[in-house]
């Protein structure tokens, strides 16, 4: 038998050709089915915080021009990293997303041990926004004002309180730069969420505290928390008539709070791409963003390259608060 070798080199050739376009044609339908089912987004704090509500006012929309529902898990504990780790190890294909601020980029710096790196285990999608945080006393203490606040702390050293959600939380860290600038020393006493810090302090079981604008107001209107400052660099809109530190002479304290969307390292850039369009498309909707800053937020999108540029500057500006306030969780 003869065999005609330039026709089965041919044949084969030819077969080759049809795979190599068959497996092109696969993955670019698989790239456009994106999402073909529902995808979790992971806030690993308690219900009720600047995170949560972020993600519940987000996702219903999101979940709408993406075609496949949202469904927000609250995954809280040790300072964010329970949930951030979760997503950490979760596969990296667009189905499981986190929401992260700077407690979450902290905690690297706090935990010799934990398993992942905060800064490097996720790939940035988009900021979200930037929140605020109101210095607030409890009306037992007869606190008017932070002169008031800043006088007594200094006579009395360690005796005042100050409550946060937890060790590393932005309530936590900006609370202990605020004493380091400041000059003075009131005791950290962490709880297990928002809801317990703030309860104690209105009950008068604490001194003080940095709670949201959002969490803050209702009480402050209804007499149950006096504010004293807000961190942020300028006035808030829910809190006019609350000074900045700047304005009451506390310098290098005024920060925003920031909120932001990640996905686990590896996630494919097309998909990392979609995402960013499809969350700044909605956070741009008027009736989500008139929720948003409903709840005191400022609406601030971003690039991927510009959100890690802040995740890198916030690593750095919380390692120098950990250090030198010598705060471990390990």
């Amino acid at each position: 038998m003869r065999f005609n070798y330039a026709s089965i080199r041919c044949t084969l050739l030819n077969i080759v050709r049809a795979l190599a376009v068959a497996a092109l044609l696969s993955s670019g339908a698989f790239a456009q089915t994106y999402p073909s089912r529902p995808i979790k987004l992971v806030v690993p704090f308690t219900p009720g915080t600047g995170y949560d509500s972020i993600a519940r006012i987000v996702s219903p929309t999101l979940a709408q021009r993406l075609g496949q529902p949202v469904v927000v898990e609250n995954i809280p504990g040790a300072s964010s990293t329970i949930g951030a780790g979760n997503v950490a190890r979760a596969e990296a294909d667009g189905y499981t997303l986190l929401m992260i601020g700077e407690s979450t980029i902290a905690s690297g710096h706090l935990y010799r041990s934990l398993s992942f790196n905060p800064l490097t285990a996720f790939v940035p999608i988009s900021l979200a926004g930037r929140g605020t945080l109101i210095l607030v006393v409890s009306p037992a203490t007869g606190i008017k004002n932070l002169a008031e606040l800043i006088a007594r702390a200094k006579a009395a050293p360690a005796e005042l309180t100050y409550s946060s959600p937890g060790v590393g939380t932005s309530q936590h860290l900006k609370m202990e730069l605020f004493n380091n600038v400041a000059g003075i020393k009131m005791l950290h006493v962490p709880y297990k969420g928002s809801a317990g810090a703030i309860n104690d302090l209105i009950g008068g079981r604490i001194t003080a505290g940095l709670v949201p604008v959002h969490s803050g107001m209702p009480h402050i209107k209804a007499g149950r928390m006096v504010p004293l400052a807000i961190i942020s660099p300028s006035r808030n809109a829910m809190a006019p008539e609350v000074p900045t530190f700047k304005e009451m002479g506390i310098q290098g304290v005024d920060a925003n709070m920031w909120y932001a969307f990640v996905a686990p390292k590896g996630t494919p850039a097309s998909i990392v791409t979609q995402l960013n369009s499809e969350l700044r498309a909605v956070m741009g909707m008027p009736d989500v963003k008139a929720k948003l800053e409903g709840i005191g937020l400022e609406v601030k999108t971003s690039s991927p390259a510009e959100l890690e540029a802040i995740m890198e500057r916030e690593s750095r500006e919380g390692a120098q608060i950990i250090r030198e306030n010598r705060i471990s969780l390990d």
